[in-house]
């Protein structure tokens, strides 16, 4: 059955002149050699833990992934695209003859290549329809997109594709769905620090929101692991008590009861739980006002402060952000 793949032309693009010139698709990682010399998907990707140490398992894992689907799965009578950024218009072929390693058709850092032969009409982007257009977004140099090679044919053809009309909010269905697998990633970072990290990043929470903090040492804390206060000298009320819990468990009634008995008794208490709360715990906060916060509050406080905490704080939990269309 034919398959429908797009294959990034490189990092700006720069390939798609030689592209067409020599009717090829292209792509790097020549550091591997030639990819069929590896039994196994799995063998490839054991290299790749060898020649890229500085680089996180999960990118050695879909960097050797791409290489592997490009030298064994495309195969003659694939349908190939590529955008071309610089005229916003995708490049669609046709695949003529499989995988081969040579570093002297394209270039040395693009050692794999495939024959392609390439369609004269190109398709503006602003023809596809939203589905296709947020699909055809990632970043991944080598992916299928059998899903649009319908549309795609269509307007090829010069018709215009058959696609079910939007739901009027899918823009904003993808966007909450994008930052709601961000805030996911930033929770599973937050909860791989130890418990002594996970103190200095509330302290630095604190910090961002305008308090000076005195952070317990290392050892018993009196059940109290940070003081929060407004003013240099710790006089002006509020003053915060602030207990910090990070364990997989929920904290419990009895605990929080110990935050309220901890000194100073009249200060205002904040209890942080990344394993969550009891029943008894959140009742026992509400009758007396303590403020629970738990993992996903902490990491909707943490994205929303970040830029004004100090630099020592998010060096605990580097995060960068991303701008997406309103």
């Amino acid at each position: 059955m034919m398959k429908w793949w797009m294959v990034r032309a490189g990092d700006h693009n720069e390939l798609i002149p030689i592209w067409k010139q020599k009717g090829v698709a292209s792509i790097g990682w020549a550091e591997f050699g030639d990819p069929k010399n590896y039994s196994t998907r799995d063998a490839l990707i054991g290299k790749a833990y060898e020649i890229y140490e500085e680089e996180k398992p999960a990118t050695r894992i879909t960097w050797a992934s791409q290489v592997w689907r490009f030298s064994r799965e495309i195969k003659v009578g694939d349908r190939i695209i590529t955008y071309a950024k610089d005229k916003r218009e995708y490049l669609v072929g046709t695949v003529t003859k499989e995988h081969e390693y040579d570093k002297t058709i394209v270039d040395e850092y693009y050692p794999n290549v495939i024959h392609v032969k390439w369609e004269n009409k190109q398709i503006p982007r602003d023809r596809l329809s939203q589905g296709a257009k947020n699909s055809l977004g990632s970043t991944l140099t080598v992916f299928r997109v059998d899903d649009w090679g319908g549309e795609l044919e269509r307007l090829l053809a010069g018709k215009e594709p058959v696609v079910s009309e939007p739901e009027d909010n899918e823009d904003e269905v993808i966007k909450e769905d994008f930052v709601q697998k961000a805030l996911t990633m930033i929770q599973d970072k937050v909860d791989k620090l130890d418990p002594w990290q996970m103190q200095e990043l509330v302290a630095g929470l604190l910090q961002a929101m305008g308090y000076n903090v005195k952070v317990s040492k290392k050892g018993p804390d009196g059940g109290v692991d940070i003081l929060a206060h407004k003013d240099a000298f710790g006089f002006e009320k509020p003053i915060i008590k602030v207990q910090v819990k990070h364990r997989k468990s929920a904290s419990s009634g009895p605990e929080v009861q110990q935050l309220l008995g901890a000194h100073p008794i009249d200060a205002n208490s904040l209890f942080v739980s990344t394993g969550g709360f009891t029943t008894a715990a959140e009742n026992i906060g509400k009758q007396h006002n303590v403020k629970l916060i738990d993992l996903e509050e902490l990491v909707n406080l943490i994205v929303q402060w970040y830029d004004k905490m100090p630099n020592e704080t998010r060096s605990l939990l580097p995060l960068q952000k991303i701008y997406i269309p309103e």
